[in-house]
């Protein structure tokens, strides 16, 4: 069940969660952390997509409702892990993340995901759009201090735009996938900024 507090907006759909992971740079590899995970509309999109999905929900209820989800489709590449995000320790080995995060818990998130030991290798979140203009590396649009941090080590792009018809239930401002890649530096590194279909 949504809690209003959390500014929570869960996609419909897997189809639209599918084909969200389709603008990601996601493969059959990789492990993948899930912030969020509710009752598994992202996390099943995930399973098929990637090795191994670590799927962290602090919710006990939604996280049982997943497990029971996750068994009744024969899932079984997905960890479930019962504990706030802000207080799980990320991965030792290569990781990505892809996530549809309560709003209000978006700058923590990303804060915790840069400063950590080992950095995912990439992210993509769901993000109002108003705060993910604002990470991005570009003339076009005021970059915030968070943004400063995070493009010293990320490439940033919006991905695509979502539809409030997207979501459960309906959020009241734009949002996007946003997406962060690290940067492998090397003499050709170019920043990349917002898609110009935006």
């Amino acid at each position: 069940m949504r809690n209003p507090a959390l500014s929570q907006h869960f996609l419909k759909s897997p189809r639209i969660a599918l084909f969200l992971i389709g603008h990601s740079n996601i493969k059959k590899r990789n492990t993948v952390v899930e912030i969020g995970a509710g009752s598994g509309v992202i996390t099943s999109a995930l399973s098929y997509r990637a090795k191994k999905v670590i799927a962290i929900e602090k919710d006990i209820i939604a996280a049982e409702k997943l497990k029971n989800n996750l068994a009744k489709r024969n899932i079984t590449n997905v960890e479930v892990m019962i504990q706030d995000f802000l207080d799980y320790e990320l991965p030792k080995e290569p990781y990505k993340v892809f996530s549809n995060p309560p709003f209000h818990l978006s700058s923590k998130i990303i804060h915790k995901l840069i400063e950590a030991p080992n950095p995912p290798e990439s992210f993509y979140l769901i993000l109002q759009k108003q705060f993910a203009l604002k990470l991005l590396n570009t003339e076009r649009h005021y970059t915030s201090k968070l943004g400063q941090q995070l493009i010293k080590e990320y490439q940033t792009k919006i991905k695509y735009p979502l539809k409030p018809t997207d979501f459960t239930p309906p959020p009241a401002v734009p949002t996007v996938l946003f997406e962060a890649k690290k940067i492998y530096f090397s003499s050709k590194n170019a920043p990349d900024c917002l898609d110009q279909s935006l």
